[in-house]
């Protein structure tokens, strides 16, 4: 009995062995994701003359360019995700700290409400939220919340820099909400302020709602 009892272990032991090392390479940081990995890639890259911004554990555009220019110099695969090839070409070592792609998501899209809509009524930051993700889903923008949030021009958040703003617990619920489906606009793709919007077709969009000081508009 005892015999078959270590044999049993040695198997389960066998398991895990061929287990571990699946799980290990498959860490992966890309676009979106935040934390102690993507500062060991920013700091990497900053030192080797790849990046110049902040080495602040968030990959956003600037990593995400210096990422690619450094996978086309190494003869790597230049798709700006920092697997475990383009890890080992770093010298770095990939941990599980990093927040998860859907964690990393929502964070970014609660990063977004708060820079944007701060002050608002609750259902207005949800709102923001679901304007953003409406856009994903859209064929007229980009099909990820980093791409929607980063693209040229869309955000005033992001060229003043306010997207990199701590945001606090209520935009991380309002973001949350809007992952679960709370779409207060009704399926919007635009909002603005009509006190501080600048772009005259803006107010060419038609409204559908408004809640706070935004303009939900199509």
């Amino acid at each position: 009995m005892k015999k078959r009892y270590i044999r049993i272990a040695c198997i389960a032991l066998s398991v895990i062995a061929c287990i571990i090392p699946v799980m290990t390479s498959s860490a992966q940081i890309a676009w979106g994701s935040t934390g102690s990995d993507v500062s060991k890639v920013q700091q990497k890259l900053k030192q080797w003359g790849y990046y110049d911004g902040s080495v602040d554990g968030i990959f956003g555009r600037q990593t995400y360019d210096a990422v690619v220019w450094f996978q086309k110099s190494n003869g790597l695969t230049a798709d700006g995700k920092v697997g475990t090839q383009t890890a080992q070409a770093l010298g770095i070592t990939l941990s599980s700290s990093s927040k998860s792609s859907t964690s990393a998501e929502e964070y970014l899209l609660a990063r977004a409400i708060y820079a944007e809509a701060r002050g608002e009524p609750y259902t207005g930051q949800v709102a923001v939220g679901a304007v953003i993700l409406n856009r994903v889903r859209s064929a007229q923008f980009p099909n990820t919340i980093a791409g929607v949030i980063y693209q040229n021009g869309a955000f005033t958040c992001v060229s003043d820099g306010q997207i990199n703003l701590t945001p606090d617990e209520t935009a991380m619920r309002a973001a949350r909400d809007a992952m679960n489906g709370w779409d207060p606009t009704g399926g919007c793709l635009y909002y603005y302020n009509p006190r501080t919007a600048v772009a005259a077709w803006i107010f060419s969009r038609t409204v559908v709602t408004v809640i706070g000081n935004h303009r939900f508009a199509v």
